[in-house]
């Protein structure tokens, strides 16, 4: 793998699942679950609104006191988007001075392309460290 110039687009995880704004929070989990996964970025209507982090799940399942929570009342709206252009060496950067779980990769017209997280991260490190 050539290091040089790599871009956020290579070594992202393309297509990810994402998750509708207004589903239930379990059904949340047991996406997670079923697939593997810690993030998923969250959409109202196509449009990247949020992303849910397997902590904002443990939080609200937690917090539920009789309360059936939907994804929105736990997902963190303010999401850490970049384009598949964005060297990988800014995301990294990034994600590691403001303790980013993930990045989420929008093409240019706001669609979600990519998700690009902390355990890919350390795949990508674990590749280059064997080089």
């Amino acid at each position: 793998m050539k290091t040089d110039n790599l871009t956020i687009g290579e070594c992202m995880t393309p297509t990810p699942r994402t998750i509708g704004f207004d589903i239930p929070l379990e059904k949340g989990r047991a996406m997670m679950r079923e697939h593997s996964i810690r993030h998923l970025p969250v959409l109202n209507a196509g449009k990247l609104v949020g992303v849910l982090s397997e902590r904002n799940v443990q939080f609200g399942l937690a917090s539920l006191h009789g309360e059936k929570f939907i994804v929105e009342d736990v997902m963190m709206p303010d999401v850490f988007t970049v384009s598949p252009e964005t060297p990988v060496s800014e995301v990294v950067e990034a994600m590691a001075q403001e303790k980013y779980g993930s990045a989420i990769i929008q093409d240019a017209s706001g669609k979600v392309v990519g998700v690009f997280t902390t355990v890919d991260a350390c795949r990508l490190l674990a590749q280059m460290l064997k080089k």
